[in-house]
């Protein structure tokens, strides 16, 4: 940030007093710019016995598989934008039944939540960020083809828990690596 957005000054950074951490300030009106971590919200969307991936059509990991998912707009709740992004990638409606999995990746400031949901029906399709949407069972994953690390560990533990029916909250966090696979070298499957 180099320009203050309520003046326009230069802004720099400093620890306002009060805080406990750097944020840049205003060298002008003094306001506190403060950065927060985004929100990503999500489905992991169940039809039967298969879930619904959607193949990118744009970058990050563009032609890689992921979940339904995307930037939480201001003026909506957690779950609205689950359900949003599920209905502009796969074209998808979806019942959500609870919030499945939450990670926290600080290397690049995010919040990922994806909410456990069923498909009342096979209706899908690509949407405009979307090469082809597409139900898989579990032995049909492409493993080697997903494009986040928190889609990976979404999967893996929906199939895991799928065996006891029991589907807890998931709280995961991703400190030292980011989620894009290609910067994953410990990644495994």
């Amino acid at each position: 940030m180099n320009y203050c957005s309520e003046c326009g000054a230069a802004v720099h950074q400093r620890i306002p007093e009060g805080d406990n951490r750097p944020r840049y300030v205003c060298s002008q009106c003094d306001t506190i710019h403060y950065q927060n971590p985004r929100i990503i919200a999500g489905c992991l969307p169940v039809y039967g016995d298969k879930v619904l991936l959607c193949k990118r059509a744009i970058e990050p990991c563009y032609g890689l598989w992921t979940l339904p998912a995307g930037f939480m707009e201001n003026g909506e709740t957690t779950q609205e934008a689950a359900m949003r992004e599920t209905r502009e990638e796969a074209c998808a409606e979806v019942e959500l039944k609870g919030l499945y999995t939450i990670t926290s990746i600080t290397p690049i400031n995010q919040v990922q939540m994806f909410y456990l949901a069923e498909m009342p029906t096979a209706t899908f399709d690509a949407g405009e960020e979307t090469l082809e949407a597409q139900l898989f069972a579990e032995d049909e994953i492409p493993w080697d083809q997903l494009a986040f690390r928190t889609v990976i560990n979404a999967l893996k533990f929906y199939f895991e828990d799928r065996k006891s029916g029991n589907f807890p909250m998931r709280h995961v966090d991703i400190t030292g690596e980011r989620n894009r696979l290609g910067s994953d070298p410990s990644r495994k499957n």
